[in-house]
């Protein structure tokens, strides 16, 4: 795994409304290899902080948590971006 593709697994873990589903589709690592790769990767508090967030109702990190009428990764007032212009 390139340090890029570290950077952005990480950077998805972060934040609430991506899955591990979509962090598994776009790099083929599953929840139990994403918690792995945080716990070793943030500090302790970091990763402890990042947990308790995970497991709370907060965020929506498993698809089983979701409001079922999201049916996709990205949010719908995102822009689309194509060869580096927003579209």
């Amino acid at each position: 795994m390139t340090e890029r593709e570290l950077d952005r697994i990480i950077e998805m873990a972060w934040e609430d409304r991506t899955p591990f589903e979509a962090i598994e589709t776009q790099f083929g690592v599953n929840e139990a290899e994403v918690i792995k790769l945080m716990r070793r990767e943030l500090k302790e508090s970091s990763f402890k902080m990042w947990r308790k967030r995970v497991n709370s109702g907060v965020s929506q990190k498993h698809l089983k948590k979701r409001n079922p009428d999201i049916e996709r990764f990205k949010c719908s007032r995102q822009r689309s971006i194509s060869l580096n212009i927003f579209s």
